[in-house]
């Protein structure tokens, strides 16, 4: 399988949902945001930071989590405590972080990305638990046995067919 190309994964995306849900994915060069189409951009844009192929891969699954009255608002309005949480803090972010995480290693898995674990607070020196990535284990195969939400889904599908791969399976998610 080859490595995945954030253009094509920008080019996918923007295929499947800008005119269906009037939102782009677009490479930034700063940190990620989300920002609600305004009068000066038509389109809602989901935001990614420095190129990165995970990092766009993050940002969607966010976008997918929010339904339509937070993707109305810049970042869809979700708490964020930036780099430095203590462990109390760490703790609430990894709790709602299960589901979006949990999509993005369904659509890294799609895409034949490899996927890593975020605790996205490096200057702590904290780390995901391991109860947070069996979490998001548990999430997904949850997911993969109930069925994907509908723009996951999509994703799923189409990023399965553009990377040659067949549908996802339970077995091939573990923290082995």
């Amino acid at each position: 399988m080859k490595e995945p190309v954030v253009e094509e994964l920008i080019a996918l995306f923007n295929q499947l949902f800008k005119s269906s849900l009037n939102t782009i994915l677009v490479k930034g060069d700063d940190e990620p945001i989300y920002l609600p189409a305004n009068d000066e951009h038509p389109n809602h844009r989901v935001i990614f930071a420095h190129g990165f192929y995970a990092s766009a891969l993050h940002e969607i699954a966010h976008w997918c989590v929010a339904g339509p009255e937070r993707r109305l608002i810049e970042d869809f309005g979700y708490w964020y405590k930036p780099d430095g949480r203590t462990a109390e803090e760490q703790a609430e972010f990894e709790k709602v972080e299960i589901r979006p995480q949990a999509f993005e290693w369904l659509m890294s898995a799609a895409a034949g990305h490899k996927f890593h674990f975020s605790a996205d607070n490096l200057a702590s020196d904290i780390g995901a638990s391991d109860s947070f990535k069996t979490n998001v284990l548990d999430m997904v195969h949850q997911l993969i046995d109930q069925g994907l939400p509908e723009r996951v889904g999509l994703l799923v599908d189409a990023l399965c067919q553009q990377s040659g791969r067949g549908p996802l399976s339970k077995a091939e998610f573990s923290l082995s």
